[in-house]
């Protein structure tokens, strides 16, 4: 199944907003409704491919000349246009098919891309790779105007190897996180990997973008997971990972994680693998602020024992009840303060102990158990903030998310800095926004900010959100932030992300891509400004 091409996910699974939160939206933020109802699919007048005769041969030739590899009609490009950030679904509703591919490729193996990219390189033709089209930065459409090839890694879908007795495993990259699941749990193992794009975002993605999943305190990032990777370019093949950890110079998988494409396709990774666990469970903390929230999950984080999932979300977001999106209008937290999060998966015995010592070091810090049934509905309601999303721009409302992550010591001023950035911004273009934040990822070191930002859209919706997003982005490296802690670059965060690498940085990323991309057109003004 494709994703909705004007919204998250599975068209079924959509859910019209129940009338409390509609009120709310209306009474608080001043939300009218929309005046022009979104574009239908088949509404939208795609103008022709502007693919040359030759370069379709080429890449005709570079798929074992399949016409069904080879796709330019109206529907599929359509669905391979940008991703899933507010803008690109505003951008989509209103039909706005600007950056649609002249074609889009789908290969089925390692040969196949690097033929493709060869191609690609022979006629000039910019290509950006697209696995479950799931970017919320700006990641896949080219920044600059030009015909251009969407590689759909679909049928890259297969699992290679898996070596019980080192544990791990190798992948194609357009496996989706759902697919590579249950192979893996067919062996008895799971990657343990989950963010909330879990249900469309594909493995490629997630090292590309150094993905972060909501079990990442138990399990680590995407990129800790990664051993190995295989990566095609216009000049060859970067073969990296030879052993888990090596001493042979720069580690070059660290410079293919968090490439996005910019320096080659992804074609296979390999990943640590655990046993699938035998015992989940999540249950609730209350904290009578977000300060001592936070407080406890840095002791948890530096001290231990720490567990597979631990999430605090702030006191407006508890209000609301963000954190369990399918309760949202039908059981508004009243309780004051701050809801935590916290789960454990492993074995009985593991899982007991690590609960029993986590209780102890959440009551010492203040915090009051609030048993298992706030955990287990964030569980079950964990993929369903982005339907949420849809309803709310269904309902008018603009909503969109945005996260950083710092030191332990800079969580407070960074917290700070961005919420009122946010709020001044919005507030002055007369729409006062809600915004909510909530910690889901946690270090020794450090901790990652997750924003919600919920107004009125305003005049020009797309406008009036790039007006805050850009004082949000100033406000994060004004306080010592990141400008991503696991979204990506894309375009939305690239000069940022500039400004943050610093002047020889980027030179040294230009010169890479210079070398494996030499005409500059592996997704061009994605993560780099173009040339």
């Amino acid at each position: 199944m494709d994703m909705l091409w004007n919204g998250w996910g599975d068209p079924a699974r959509a859910t019209p907003l129940p009338d409390t939160v509609t009120g709310l939206l209306r009474d608080l933020l001043g939300v009218k409704p929309r005046e022009a109802a979104s574009v239908r699919l088949t509404e939208i007048d795609v103008p022709p491919s502007p693919l040359a005769d030759a370069a379709h041969r080429a890449l005709l030739a570079a798929v074992g000349d399949r016409e069904d590899r080879v796709r330019t009609d109206a529907e599929t490009r359509i669905r391979h246009t940008r991703g899933k950030s507010t803008p690109d679904l505003l951008r989509m509703r209103d039909g706005d098919v600007t950056d649609t591919p002249a074609a889009v490729v789908l290969p089925e193996s390692h040969d196949e891309v690097v033929a493709v990219l060869r191609a690609c390189a022979e006629h000039r033709l910019p290509l950006v790779p697209f696995g479950g089209g799931t970017s919320v930065v700006g990641g896949l459409a080219p920044g600059r105007p030009a015909a251009f090839v969407a590689l759909d890694l679909r049928h890259m879908n297969r699992l290679l190897d898996l070596d019980p007795v080192s544990r791990t495993a190798t992948l194609q990259p357009g496996l989706r996180a759902p697919e590579a699941e249950a192979l893996l749990a067919g062996h008895g193992y799971t990657l343990g990997h989950f963010p909330q794009s879990y249900e469309w975002a594909t493995l490629g993605g997630f090292a590309a973008t150094r993905s972060s999943g909501q079990a990442s305190a138990g399990y680590g990032r995407f990129d800790e997971m990664v051993l190995a990777l295989t990566l095609a370019t216009p000049e060859g093949t970067l073969d990296t990972g030879r052993a888990p950890r090596s001493a042979a110079g720069p580690d070059l998988r660290q410079l293919v994680l968090g490439s996005e494409g910019a320096f080659g396709v992804i074609t296979s990774v390999t990943v640590r693998i655990r046993p699938v666990p035998r015992v989940r469970r999540y249950e609730g903390w209350r904290f009578a602020s977000f300060a001592d929230g936070t407080a406890a999950l840095r002791r948890l984080a530096q001290d231990g024992p720490r567990p597979t999932v631990l999430r605090l979300s702030d006191e407006t977001e508890t209000l609301i009840g963000l954190a369990q999106p399918d309760a949202i209008g039908t059981a508004l937290e009243q309780s004051a303060g701050c809801l935590a999060v916290v789960g454990f998966e492993g074995t009985e015995e593991d899982t007991a102990h690590r609960r029993e010592g986590a209780a102890a070091v959440l009551r010492a810090s203040g915090g009051t158990f609030a048993g298992e049934e706030p955990g287990e509905r964030w569980a079950h309601g964990r993929y369903s903030a982005p339907y949420l999303r849809d309803s709310l721009l269904d309902a008018g409302a603009l909503a969109e998310t945005l996260e950083t992550a710092t030191y332990w010591s800079r969580v407070p001023a960074l917290y700070t800095a961005v919420r009122d950035a946010l709020t001044a911004t919005l507030t002055e273009a007369g729409t006062p926004p809600l915004v909510m934040c909530h910690i889901s990822h946690v270090y020794e070191n450090g901790a990652s900010l997750y924003f919600t930002v919920v107004s009125a859209q305003g005049d020009d919706a797309v406008a009036h959100w790039t007006r805050a997003k850009h004082a949000a982005n100033e406000a994060i490296l004004a306080a010592g932030g990141t400008i991503t802690h696991h979204h990506g670059v894309g375009t939305d965060h690239r000069d940022w992300y500039v400004r943050e690498a610093g002047p020889l940085g980027v030179e040294a990323l230009r010169a890479v891509k210079r070398r494996l991309d030499p005409d500059g057109l592996l997704n061009p003004g994605v993560l780099l400004p173009s040339d």
